[in-house]
């Protein structure tokens, strides 16, 4: 929750941390779930994916989102953050022919303090 005050950098590592053990929660959930993981943290200078992973014939972009709780870490993707993923994710297929043919899908996982990542299936697309 904010409350307008700015945060320090002892805020900021321990949001770092916390995020970072949300995407090796997801990584491992959607392993279980029978996903291939092929990156995790995709940089370009378009943007940035969280997890990228393959099911099948599908491309999955995973966006993952720890907050307070889950609604609130779904409200934290908003559509311009979809847009750079949706452009990373372009980027990846560019520089990665061989997945141009698979389908594209973009996930969430909601993770909350004490409660077990909530994966959302095509959660948002892109027109």
């Amino acid at each position: 929750m904010n409350d307008g005050r700015a945060r320090g950098p002892r805020d900021r590592r321990h949001a770092e941390r916390r995020g970072r053990r949300a995407e090796t929660l997801a990584t491992l959930l959607l392993r279980l779930k029978g996903h291939r993981i092929l990156a995790r943290r995709y940089r370009c200078r378009a943007g940035e994916i969280d997890i990228l992973a393959l099911r099948g014939t599908q491309l999955v972009a995973v966006e993952v989102k720890a907050r307070g709780g889950t609604a609130e870490a779904a409200e934290a993707i908003t559509p311009r953050q979809q847009a750079r993923i949706a452009r990373a994710l372009e980027h990846f297929v560019a520089a990665n022919p061989r997945y141009a043919g698979h389908d594209m899908r973009f996930d969430a996982i909601l993770a909350a303090p004490r409660r077990l990542p909530r994966h959302v299936p095509d959660a948002w697309r892109i027109e």
